[in-house]
């Protein structure tokens, strides 16, 4: 083939300037061909709503939230009170979840054990997150001696078995709601202290640090309005993940009889009372605090792993 066919094979191949539209200088219709800005926050709140199993998670949180508010007002029965004639009835339209050994509604406990659990676990995550990003942010931003010290100190912490700390803890305090988040935030803010800290090491050298301290940024400064804002991704998963462990511990605890007491209800509590009839058919008294327990962890888990990966800015795009 010559150079002329060559030529004239590549020139059929250009595409058509007809399909080109020219844009006019200062014509306004600049807009129209750029990208839209999106926010960071933005982006993973889109990445998140595309997760079906996060987004699932997150819609059962929802629901449980709202029917521990309006669950026990949903029949006329008192969780502290029942009816002895109605004791170890199967679910039915008058009693939708069953009644337990003393004729007690378990709807209306579940529901209210629905409120102790999650107020538990929420009270219990926030207490960690204050502490816990405080002790680490300071640690990590100062770094040196005082970071060797301080990370030693959570070591030590680190090293006690946390379960028996919160056992000991509770055999020594009154048992109750408030004793129980005493106890889990005792030492389970440990592990944010370490995620703040290892975020506040990655953040601190970077220029616009720098700058706040050639400004005359004090340390609290820099750390509330540089630092952590841009480590609260980490911090929100880990959050995330807290609650359901801050669930599982109080009924566990509530189950080995170190939780809250009678007459106030809980999941832990329910079950434990559910198990010395379990033998005689009575299933309803366990499995419903069971299955409570079961799809609260759940939809935590999958709501923050869905989480992590919507705020990871490597899968950012």
């Amino acid at each position: 083939m010559d150079h002329s066919a060559r030529a004239s094979k590549k020139e059929d191949k250009r595409i058509p300037d007809d399909l080109f539209t020219p844009v006019k200088k200062g014509g306004g219709n600049e807009a129209e061909f750029m990208r839209p800005s999106v926010g960071f926050w933005q982006d993973a709140w889109y990445r998140l709503m595309k997760n079906k199993v996060a987004v699932l998670g997150l819609v059962l949180i929802v629901i449980m939230i709202i029917m521990a508010i309006i669950g026990p007002w949903l029949t006329p029965y008192d969780y502290r009170e029942g009816v002895l004639s109605n004791q170890n009835q199967a679910p039915s339209s008058t009693h939708w979840f069953g009644t337990d050994e003393l004729g007690r509604d378990m709807f209306t406990r579940v529901w209210y054990g629905a409120r102790v659990s999650l107020f538990i676990g929420f009270a219990a995550a926030l207490i960690e997150f204050v502490i816990g990003v405080s002790y680490g942010g300071l640690s990590g931003y100062k770094g040196g001696r005082v970071d060797n010290i301080m990370m030693r100190i959570v070591d030590v912490l680190y090293g006690l078995p946390y379960l028996l700390v919160v056992i000991l803890l509770m055999v020594v305090m009154d048992p109750g709601v408030f004793t129980i988040i005493v106890a889990l935030s005792l030492t389970g803010w440990i592990g944010m202290a370490r995620i703040v800290r290892g975020q506040v090491l990655q953040l601190k050298s970077n220029e616009y640090v720098l700058a706040s301290k050639v400004l005359g940024g004090s340390t609290s400064r820099i750390v509330r309005k540089h630092l952590l804002p841009n480590s609260m991704g980490p911090i929100i998963v880990s959050m995330t993940l807290t609650v359901p462990g801050a669930i599982f511990a109080e009924a566990f605890l509530s189950f080995l009889g170190l939780g809250v007491q009678a007459p106030i209800a809980s999941w832990g509590t329910m079950a434990n009372d559910a198990l010395g009839v379990l033998n005689t058919g009575y299933w309803w008294r366990l499995v419903f605090p069971a299955v409570m327990i079961s799809l609260t962890m759940f939809a935590f888990n999958v709501f923050g792993d869905g989480l992590r990966d919507a705020l990871d800015p490597k899968m950012r795009r």
